[in-house]
């Protein structure tokens, strides 16, 4: 009686390979409290790769240290919502040791009646 186990063994790989971009974030970052990177360490390198861009928002959130975001969204929001919005959606995928880059594209959509 003879048992043969015959296994395969299989190595499944995806790359996505994107344009890099400096500086190397898009419209947010999400700082995590045990981050490698802090809060102050972002703000040295956006100021460093990208000067007057973006703003640094520290947070009271229980694992959320701050938020990096790029200020020309800020014209098209007000900070209060936007940031809060971003903390809502934000803790359901990081944790305290991660920062998460973010793409954030925000549409405004305006109508209007004309008395004619």
């Amino acid at each position: 009686m003879g048992s043969s186990m015959e296994g395969n063994k299989k190595i499944e790989l995806t790359m996505r390979l994107s344009e890099f971009e400096m500086p190397p974030m898009q419209d947010v970052l999400i700082v995590g409290k045990m981050a490698p990177i802090g809060a102050e360490a972002a703000r040295r390198m956006v100021d460093i790769l990208s000067p007057d861009q973006y703003m640094i928002k520290k947070t009271e959130h229980p694992i959320i240290e701050a938020i990096v975001i790029r200020k020309s969204l800020l014209n098209m929001m007000p900070e209060d919502k936007l940031i809060a919005l971003i903390l809502e959606e934000g803790e359901k995928v990081t944790n305290e040791t991660m920062i998460v880059r973010v793409q954030l594209n925000i549409t405004i959509l305006v109508s209007k009646s004309i008395e004619l």
